[in-house]
């Protein structure tokens, strides 16, 4: 509990209350007024932010130290949270957060699978990521029409794949627009030679190595 703890989405505080008294720098992020104005009374002067993580400058944050993230993430913007704090993973070195749990099943699948995809691959770049648990909708009142799940994504020990990641980001999301076609047709708009027996496969049968590998031939 040494490290600074920053919480999105912390609605009416109930994990928020519990978390201040556990860890000494702990910040929460809010974009409702109305909850903003039920959380102030519950917890400590200056742990209650007014802004959205999307646009929050996040080296500003506990006098640029690294910080670990968690919350019950709005399912409408979890997987742009994850693209940011992979942007920033120097920064963050742990997520745990609730997702739905078809995001968390991609954010956690490998190659071979339906739901491998964008974001499995640039998470599992340079995060070890985990479902720890799922949540059904009876948990929630009032109960919503899916099923929710809590996943872990714990960074590498190494600092990520050799590659450039705006390269790597934009390799991958050219593959998985055309997810059903060969690797050789998705990504024949770059310079690279097809002839390589991976161009013959499909974007979902790839893992990291294979798409860091294909970023370094170009």
């Amino acid at each position: 509990m040494d490290m600074p703890l920053l919480e999105i989405g912390p609605g009416q505080g109930a994990l928020s209350v519990s978390l201040a008294r556990h860890y000494p720098e702990f910040v929460a992020l809010e974009i409702d007024r109305d909850m903003m104005a039920v959380l102030s009374p519950l917890l400590p002067e200056g742990s209650l932010m007014f802004e959205d993580f999307l646009k929050a400058d996040l080296p500003s944050l506990f006098e640029g130290r690294p910080f670990n993230l968690v919350g019950n993430f709005p399912y409408n913007i979890s997987s742009q949270i994850i693209f940011k704090m992979i942007e920033h993973v120097d920064r963050i070195p742990q997520m745990v957060g609730m997702f739905q749990k078809e995001l968390a099943e991609r954010v956690c699948s490998g190659p071979g699978t339906k739901a491998n995809g964008v974001i499995s691959i640039l998470s599992q770049a340079y995060y070890e990521t985990e479902i720890l648990f799922t949540i059904g909708p009876q948990s929630f009142d009032p109960p919503p029409k899916v099923e929710s799940a809590v996943i872990s994504l714990r960074r590498k020990e190494a600092s990520g794949p050799e590659c450039d990641y705006k390269l790597l980001r934009r390799v991958v999301k050219q593959a998985f627009q055309q997810r059903r076609k060969k690797m050789r047709n998705t990504l024949k708009s770059f310079n690279i030679d097809t002839e390589n027996p991976i161009f013959q496969k499909r974007p979902e049968e790839l893992g990291v190595a294979d798409f860091v590998n294909i970023v370094n031939g170009l």
